[in-house]
């Protein structure tokens, strides 16, 4: 069995999608079809900058995905290689998941960038900027993570944002709280907390408004039937029914991102191989989740030529 994997945050860079968009026509009809549905030129930010542009939220999150799904498209058009007949099942790190449910047709492009547009600019009106924060401890398992969120709330907001592998876990929120967590470290038993470059707290409680946005948006937008069964964020399980979808989707704004049980659900369901597109994220937590997967990170043309001879 196959998964065909989504990206999020972070791996967004300045020239992302340009050699794609410069071998191909497909490419170039999603980055030109994003650009109109946002009336805004996301493609020239990416190709050529400024950095500073591209990392705000509200422009990484459809940058991101539009990078993803040029991938799939050139994949798709130029090898002959359907994401409907060659996967099982797809699952999307955090925004990935939109992107995931875009690939396998629940919601158009046009609105997976418009969505994603939404998202970025109401999680990061949510929260004012310096109010909040986020870091990564590294050398922790969720046991520990959660645990020290605890011991640095001190009534404040400080909760298990993401548990991406067992070697990574990232907490969100109040700015104090996240400051205590990276001083007390060790006291836990963890190697190292890491301050992020981000400009809000993403996937804790303090995001409600932004959910409550996403909620009135997706009711007007909700995803249509998918191609493939996705495995959610927030339950670590599969889903096939679009109004439970809607339901996870305002769920996963505050909830935490479960993806090393995602990874290990999908594992005990026979996925064997996992293909990443659009990315070099996911691919090395795969591995680092179950030793046993098959993870491909695939980029560049010359990933998808070696992807299009192994399928």
């Amino acid at each position: 069995m196959r998964a065909f994997v989504f990206p999020g945050q972070g791996s967004q860079k300045v020239g992302m999608g340009a050699e794609l968009a410069d071998a191909s026509a497909a490419a170039r009809e999603v980055f030109e079809e994003v650009d109109d549905a946002l009336s805004q030129p996301l493609s020239s930010i990416m190709r050529e900058g400024p950095e500073t542009e591209l990392t705000l939220t509200e422009n990484a999150q459809p940058a991101i995905m539009a990078n993803a799904i040029a991938t799939l498209r050139v994949l798709e058009r130029e090898f002959g290689v359907s994401l409907a007949d060659k996967g099982d099942c797809v699952a999307g790190h955090s925004l990935g998941e939109y992107t995931a449910l875009c690939a396998v047709g629940a919601f158009s492009l046009a609105d997976t960038a418009r969505l994603l547009k939404l998202r970025g600019q109401a999680m990061q009106a949510a929260v004012p900027v310096g109010q909040g924060a986020m870091c990564a401890l590294l050398g922790a398992d969720l046991e520990a993570a959660q645990k020290l969120a605890e011991a640095a709330a001190e009534g404040q907001v400080c909760e298990v944002a993401n548990d991406n592998d067992p070697t990574q876990v990232v907490l969100s929120g109040h700015a104090g709280a996240i400051e205590r967590a990276v001083a007390m470290v060790k006291d836990f038993g963890i190697k190292r907390g890491v301050p992020l470059p981000v400009s809000a707290p993403f996937h804790c409680s303090l995001m409600q408004p932004a959910a409550d946005a996403m909620a009135a948006a997706l009711a007007d937008t909700p995803p249509g039937s998918f191609a493939l069964p996705l495995y959610a964020n927030v339950t670590a399980a599969v889903v096939t029914d679009p109004s439970e979808e809607l339901r996870l989707l305002v769920e996963q704004v505050t909830g935490r991102v479960r993806w090393r049980e995602s990874v290990l659900a999908m594992r005990a369901a026979g996925t064997e191989q996992f293909v990443e597109l659009g990315g070099k994220v996911l691919g090395p937590m795969i591995g680092r989740i179950d030793k046993e997967a098959h993870a491909t990170s695939v980029v560049t043309m010359t990933d998808l030529e070696a992807l299009a001879k192994l399928m």
